[in-house]
């Protein structure tokens, strides 16, 4: 037996599994400007005692605590599940807890309700518990309305004229009920034992079109410049930029990924520094860090963002390899330790050593390239391979960044194990490149999608599917021809909130180095080409991009509900938003037309029969609950966008 010490005896009330929380607190979820945050737990008590609960809540820098009622949400089942929602307008870092406590009125009242439903009489026992409530509660009260009419319920339970009937339907009232609940007391208060953390982001982290050029084949950063009103015409939010510094000489890379450059050949921006400078240095080819800046502001007066480039590598004849030789990796025999990734090997690269003794000075002079270009108004950087760098730095490289200026958005070029791209994502990158470049089935598709939507993932990894990258050209579009560039187009954009596209997609550009691989011929790498944007596809990117911004269907990745099709060359599936339901169907088959049928499940909560209008053609279609015929060819139409009309 525990000695009475006088303390309050321990708290009744379980909370257990809270959400949204990414390894029991230890890293933060995710959300953006805008968002309600849903947060949800089991809450139950021994017994059966009324349970109340609240969501409490505050953003960065905010000292007092703000509340959300928290609701039942499968008591109709016997769950124990509750949850509740709050706003977030402001960008850092958030957090919130969650408390409960026994409603003791609640549970008085349920019972008196209970035993008066079961005809039962003589309860003045009950009442007298009542009284003493009633009585707690006027003391408590400060508003006047509330308390006078504890008052009146108190008077009347006390009145030994007024009939039991009429006490009963008093105290059993819900404008007695609602007005002791604004005064009661939490009693057997029960709380997370911390609060858990909610990173939030501006939009652009979640939702954005990106296109990716190199600057040398425009006419430099004064060229991308001239190319912004277009670029923002077509729909694009970003434009990211391969690495704009200058490009060693040791070891250049010619045409093709050849090992032997001519000279002519301008090498690959990923062989960063020569002895003009590095990392923190503009190729004078492509003009100056004035450029750069006329650059950024341009596309911010477009509400467009400059994504740069950072890759932690280094040419043989970048500064750094004569000022911090410690920071490289080298042989027994003093030769420095090219880049490779089996079979690919990258002779013009070296990495850091990011066992140095000097591992701080490395991780300081990164972090000052970063602030070096946010400076110059670079808010987005694409992070080349950050899973061959240690996690640590990234959370703390990231969390430095953010200190400065909180707009900046990390997206990660990880293809590599999916544990590996988790941690990314929770350690703090904004979004991360995907296996949908692979994935082309529709089982394969649908399967991959569901995971990051409902898994648990999406609380902090938000993917961009590009379709396309100077790196990789699928088989699916060497071989598919236009249809499959339209295909592969429309399910990046709509089944994820960011996507982005390669410069040349716009062309079907899809020959590829030699059978087999999935490098480019003539790839832009490691050369220079005369780019316009002049493609036969821009109508169809400008147009669906335009479809993207107004249905906020397409702007969030859990709430995508496949649907069957009964023809696996046919993939179909939905999103909605409050007010709006939007249907995707796409022939897979590039080479020939497709039957079947979209299902269209009851749980979707549209009517038994509806009408649907193609956002691509214009064109309306009677459909129903259940089946609905659809075919598509790679001659006429390749995809549907439906929206069904309210």
């Amino acid at each position: 037996m525990p000695n009475s010490t006088g303390r309050e005896p321990p708290a009744r009330i379980e909370i257990q599994y809270p959400a949204p929380a990414v390894d029991g607190g230890r890293y933060a979820a995710k959300r953006c400007v805008g968002d309600l945050v849903t947060v949800s737990a089991d809450i139950f008590r021994d017994g059966h005692d009324k349970l109340r609960a609240v969501a409490r809540y505050r953003g960065p820098g905010a000292r007092g605590w703000k509340e959300a009622e928290m609701l039942p949400v499968d008591a109709h089942i016997d769950g124990v599940r509750w949850a509740g929602e709050f706003p977030v307008d402001a960008m850092g870092r958030w957090e919130y807890t969650i408390e409960s406590w026994t409603d003791v009125f609640g549970t008085w009242r349920d019972e008196m309700a209970r035993k008066v439903q079961a005809g039962q009489h003589d309860l003045a026992g009950e009442i007298s518990e009542g009284v003493l409530l009633l009585r707690e509660a006027a003391e408590r009260s400060k508003a006047k309305k509330d308390t006078g009419l504890i008052e009146h319920a108190l008077a009347t339970l006390q009145d030994d004229k007024v009939p039991e009937e009429a006490k009963f339907a008093i105290v059993l009232g819900d404008e007695l009920h609602d007005a002791v609940e604004r005064c009661a007391e939490r009693h057997g208060r029960s709380t997370l034992r911390e609060p858990l953390p909610i990173e939030v982001d501006r939009l652009r982290a979640r939702f954005g079109a990106w296109y990716e050029l190199f600057p040398r084949s425009w006419g430099g950063l004064a060229g991308v410049r001239k190319q912004l009103p277009k670029l923002a015409e077509l729909g694009f939010d970003v434009v990211y930029l391969p690495p704009i510094h200058p490009i060693g000489e040791t070891n250049r890379k010619g045409r093709n990924n050849s090992l032997v450059a001519g000279p002519n050949d301008p090498g690959s921006p990923w062989a960063i520094g020569d002895e003009r400078g590095g990392h923190d240095t503009v190729h004078p080819e492509l003009g100056s860090e004035d450029d750069l800046r006329a650059l950024t502001k341009a596309a911010a007066d477009l509400d467009m963002d400059v994504a740069l480039d950072f890759a932690i590598q280094c040419s043989a004849d970048h500064p750094w390899l004569k000022e911090h030789p410690e920071w490289f990796h080298r042989r027994p025999d003093g030769t420095l330790k090219y880049a490779e990734n089996p079979p690919k090997r990258y002779q013009d690269i070296y990495n850091v050593n990011w066992e140095s003794p000097d591992w701080e000075g490395l991780w300081n002079a990164l972090r000052a390239v970063v602030l070096h270009w946010v400076d110059c108004g670079v808010k987005v950087f694409r992070v080349d391979n950050p899973h061959t760098k240690p996690f640590a730095f990234w959370e703390w490289l990231i969390g430095q960044v953010h200190e400065r200026d909180r707009d900046v958005v990390f997206l990660a070029e990880a293809f590599t194990r999916r544990a590996v791209m988790r941690q990314l994502g929770k350690l703090g990158f904004s979004q991360s490149y995907t296996y949908f470049t692979w994935k082309n089935g529709r089982w394969e598709l649908s399967e991959y999608v569901s995971e990051l939507a409902y898994s648990g993932e999406q609380e902090y990894f938000r993917p961009n599917f590009f379709v396309n990258t100077p790196d990789i050209l699928h088989a699916y579009l060497q071989h598919g021809g236009e249809s499959a560039f339209v295909t592969r187009l429309v399910l990046a954009a709509t089944l994820g909130p960011s996507y982005g596209i390669y410069s040349g997609y716009e062309s079907f550009e899809n020959v590829p180095v030699r059978d087999g691989s999935e490098e480019y011929l003539d790839s832009e790498k490691y050369e220079i080409k005369q780019r316009r944007l002049d493609g036969p596809l821009l109508p169809l990117i400008k147009r669906v991009n335009e479809i993207r911004r107004s249905n906020a269907a397409f702007q969030r990745l859990s709430n995508v509900t496949f649907l069957e099709t009964e023809n696996e060359a046919l993939i179909a599936f939905a999103k909605q938003a409050p007010g709006e339901t939007l249907v995707v169907v796409a022939n897979l088959d590039p080479a020939g037309a497709q039957e079947g049928v979209a299902v269209v499940p009851a749980h979707l909560g549209v009517a038994p029969a509806f009408r649907v209008r193609d956002e691509l053609s214009g064109e309306s279609y009677d459909w129903r609950l259940g089946r609905n015929y659809v075919r598509l060819d790679p001659w006429g139409r390749q995809v549907h966008i439906f929206k069904v009309e309210q």
